[in-house]
């Protein structure tokens, strides 16, 4: 999060709201009544005739925490309300919980840990998942507890039962799915009620199945890339927060090929889960507004 030198002081403001006259007026006032400096602030508006409207305020507010209740209750009352905002407030002192899911597969995974360590991700991790016991010990060098859950089609829902628990008792505020092998239920996802990340390659739709490189390959591709999004109830079609590609030649191998396209799923991973942890990605149906 990108805040004030004075961080306990500092928090973000997110909103969405139907677009209409005096949003940012209204909430800059608010602002202003107790005091606050807005730092940063971005806007979007789908159509300023009856579209919907998307706000991220960064503010420092001097003795925030002692007045964080007071403000939270004034801006319900005189800006949220009237203006039919869904809104969030967060402290830049407060990282978020992030749980990590995560199979065999180890590039980000390990690309993740590496980034929280050297404070690029302004998260904590208090707890690992997974279906294998293959990265224990990568967890464990990093502090981190490691679950081991082993899925499989006559437990997945007792599976998938434990894993909430541990995550509800760790506070976990989202998850991510660092190449965790296996597809949510749309019961596990209502049943732990937080945000939920997941990365894969770009090849969707058009190369499925347990090979999707050799596929690429045969296929002659000239562009590799990834795609970071929210986990639904649709496999693989949530709201998608981050993506890049990398062009390839006539020279890659499926091996190569593969090489490459994991550099760029831990980019883009670490790029949606940044966005996140930041309260930068505003949803809106099946879309997002990344500030």
């Amino acid at each position: 999060m990108t805040a004030a030198p004075d961080a306990p002081n500092t928090a973000t403001l997110t909103i969405t709201c139907p677009d209409r006259q005096g949003i940012v007026a209204a909430t800059s006032q608010c602002l202003h009544r107790h005091g606050a400096n807005i730092i940063h602030s971005d806007q979007h508006s789908t159509d300023p005739e009856g579209g919907t409207f998307f706000m991220r305020m960064e503010f420092h507010l001097e003795g925030l925490p002692g007045a964080w209740a007071d403000f939270e209750r004034a801006f319900a009352e005189t800006v949220a309300g009237p203006f039919d905002m869904t809104w969030t407030l967060s402290a830049a002192t407060r990282p978020k919980r992030m749980a990590v899911l995560v199979s065999r597969y180890d590039h980000c995974f390990l690309d993740l840990l590496w980034r929280v360590r050297r404070g690029d991700l302004n998260v904590e991790i208090p707890l690992v998942i997974s279906n294998h016991e293959d990265l224990r010990r990568d967890a464990e060098m990093f502090g981190i507890p490691y679950h081991v859950i082993p899925v499989t089609k006559a437990n997945k829902a007792e599976a998938e039962a434990e894993q909430i628990r541990l995550m509800h008792e760790a506070g976990v505020d989202f998850a991510v799915l660092a190449r965790y092998m296996q597809i949510l239920s749309g019961d596990f996802l209502h049943a732990l009620a937080r945000p939920v990340i997941n990365i894969h390659h770009s090849f969707l739709p058009a190369f499925i199945g347990a090979n999707p490189y050799r596929a690429a390959f045969d296929r002659g591709v000239k562009l590799i890339g990834a795609t970071s999004h929210y986990v639904t109830e649709e496999l693989d079609a949530g709201p998608i927060i981050a993506q890049d590609v990398i062009p390839v030649t006539h020279r890659e191998t499926p091996e190569s090929l593969m090489r490459l396209g994991r550099d760029v799923e831990r980019q883009v991973l670490a790029r949606a889960v940044k966005a996140h942890a930041e309260d930068r990605v505003l949803v809106h149906g099946n879309k997002t507004v990344v500030f």
